[in-house]
């Protein structure tokens, strides 16, 4: 990003184009303005340091987690910058004194950031993203951190699962209007509304609402509307009123070369075997079948049997089917008594009841596979890595020195999750309530 963009606010995104980026630096909570003003005062908020980002457990039943929002991440990182708006703000509610407000002027993360790979698994205690720098520069950053990520692991979790329940068939994603409207575009990321679409370069589809039909005297009139704007390979909703009676209008206006058409109601299993019967009685032997209907990915596998050729998934998505959150947290795991790169790090780690405590250290991470290639354990260490798993770490260098070194595409994302997902042992998918499918063990 040159300087022009900085000052117009423009960045651009993953696929290329330039889109209006305000700054982040107010997605921060005040807590963390507290703490590095304090630290400021006393001397130590350039002491070198380490965070991690990890959770202690996976929601209740699930075998894996799933990283996403990495490249949200690097976004926010890149635009955290306290501009003159920001600091007039700070200033009138006198939330930070002026010595915090100038350093806060001149902020830029200039540390280095490693983390798993976007698409890649997560186990509880995996390392996720270790975030390095001054005290100061890496505790603004908790906050925003933490929402992406824990907002877009929960739905790509809940998305691998469903995409698993589904056998291969396509997952098309309605959820846009079930979730805030920015929160919408960041779950077809990590999974389509426009916005994700020109955003990202997500492929997009639509078909159309029932309130279509309802604008129009009667059905036949809606499809052929609807056939004369897009072709016969549109799809149409057939559950508007009579199901038999709409499909064979559909394949009347539209013919048999009709696309597909959509059931958004009653029983899906035995709605849909009629529909496929009739549809190939009626000569349209290639019209697809979509289902939709609040499905999730238990509602998707009980339709296994079914002639679905596609699912539309909305609700269950955007809210991550039950577990609209990953409970990651942001913590410190090492600290040097200065800001010299030379001086030593010593692990500090947070012991308390309840379950809340951590492990201290600069951490690495592995996954160990069995003799037939297959994942047998997540290893996590704070020593030399063994040589043996030298070849099997998952943290890969994000931003160096303030500047990001790797940017994917959304594509290459997809493709490790899906080779990641394949590498974990066959009960990874399964939908019955289970402990993670590898264990974490510490070294």
């Amino acid at each position: 990003m040159n300087s022009a963009d900085l000052e117009k606010g423009l960045a651009k995104d993953e696929g290329g184009r330039r889109v209006g980026v305000p700054s982040t630096a107010l997605f921060t909570d005040q807590y963390e303005l507290t703490m590095l003003r304090a630290a400021l005062r006393a001397g130590t908020a350039e002491r070198r340091s380490v965070f991690e980002v990890f959770t202690r457990r996976l929601p209740e039943g699930r075998r894996y987690g799933v990283v996403a929002g990495t490249g949200r991440v690097l976004d926010a990182v890149e635009n955290f910058r306290f501009d003159a708006d920001v600091i007039g703000f700070l200033r009138e509610r006198g939330i930070v004194d002026g010595p915090t407000l100038d350093w806060l002027a001149d902020y830029r993360f200039r540390g280095d950031i490693w983390g798993y790979r976007e698409g890649e698994m997560y186990f509880p205690g995996s390392p996720i993203l270790r975030v390095e720098g001054s005290f100061a520069e890496c505790v603004l950053l908790e906050t925003v951190i933490l929402s992406i990520l824990n907002h877009d692991s929960a739905i790509a979790a809940a998305a691998s699962r469903m995409s698993a329940a589904a056998g291969g068939r396509p997952l098309i994603e309605m959820g846009a209007r079930r979730t805030h409207e920015l929160a919408a575009v960041a779950a077809s990321r990590a999974t389509s509304d426009l916005a994700a679409g020109f955003r990202y370069d997500i492929p997009t589809v639509g078909t159309s609402a029932h309130a279509f039909t309802l604008l129009h005297d009667n059905e036949r009139d809606a499809f052929q509307a609807q056939v004369d704007a897009l072709g016969s390979g549109t799809t149409l909703l057939v559950d508007t009123y009579d199901v038999a009676e709409a499909v064979r209008t559909a394949v009347e206006v539209a013919g048999p070369e009709l696309g597909a058409v959509r059931i958004d109601s009653g029983d899906l299993l035995l709605v849909a075997h009629r529909v496929r019967q009739q549809l190939d009685e009626l000569g349209a032997v290639n019209t697809k079948i979509v289902v939709t209907s609040d499905l999730d990915e238990y509602a998707i596998a009980s339709l296994a049997a079914a002639p679905v050729d596609a699912y539309g998934v909305g609700t269950q998505l955007v809210t991550g089917s039950g577990h609209p959150t990953c409970s990651m947290v942001y913590k410190l795991v090492a600290r040097a008594h200065s800001a010299d790169p030379k001086a030593p790090l010593h692990a500090v780690a947070k012991k308390s009841l309840g379950g809340k405590t951590s492990i201290g250290g600069r951490k690495w991470a592995a996954r160990r596979v069995d003799a037939e290639g297959y994942a047998e354990a997540e290893v996590v260490g704070t020593g030399p890595v063994p040589a043996d798993l030298l070849d099997r770490q998952l943290l890969v260098e994000l931003v160096k020195g303030g500047e990001i070194v790797v940017r994917e595409p959304l594509d290459t994302v997809r493709d490790r999750h899906v080779a990641a997902r394949a590498g974990l042992p066959m009960s990874a998918i399964q939908l019955s309530r289970g402990e993670p499918v590898i264990p974490t063990v510490y070294m």
